[in-house]
């Protein structure tokens, strides 16, 4: 089981990585350990391999950084669900393999601490006895993020996914 940390909205991409702790201002350091450092320390802390971020809309606003979805990735988080995500943020998140989920109705449902599951494959999030349907991501950005990102994707492909437009 995996808990559940519940942000608020607008949360910008300096919030999850203050610049100074970017990675190339610390290349001897994993750009994970700073993920809310100042913002929420309790989460940087003790969020670990599986946990769930539910925020409220726009998250990722802000600036282009990609370190900061890189942070949550390589931090483990299995999902993001929120009812919006900045453009930007969300398109660096998926071409890193970081699910997200556009779910106004499971933003409401769901409480900080929860204890859940994502089950990617089926696009379920468990809830004890519950089981929450996740909104399927456009066929493109589920190829990326199954493939574990457009890098690996690519290495997979030999190319990039088709989009359907």
């Amino acid at each position: 089981m995996s808990r559940v940390w519940k942000f608020g909205a607008d949360v910008d991409t300096d919030q999850m990585v203050p610049g100074r702790f970017a990675p190339y201002m610390r290349p001897d350091k994993d750009v994970a350990d700073a993920a809310f450092i100042e913002a929420r320390p309790d989460f940087n802390r003790e969020a670990v391999a599986g946990d769930v971020i539910v925020a409220g809309e726009n998250f990722g606003c802000g600036s282009s950084r990609e370190y900061a979805p890189l942070a949550l990735k390589r931090r483990g988080i299995a999902a993001i669900i929120a009812p919006s995500f900045a453009r930007i943020f969300f398109r660096n998140a998926v071409n890193l393999g970081l699910a997200l989920f556009v779910a106004p109705d499971l933003v409401d449902e769901l409480q900080e601490g929860d204890q859940v599951t994502v089950d990617l494959s089926a696009y379920r999030l468990l809830q004890g006895e519950r089981a929450h349907e996740l909104p399927a991501l456009p066929d493109f950005a589920r190829a990326i993020v199954e493939a574990g990102g457009i890098v690996a994707y690519v290495r997979e492909h030999g190319g990039f996914p088709e989009v359907q437009s």
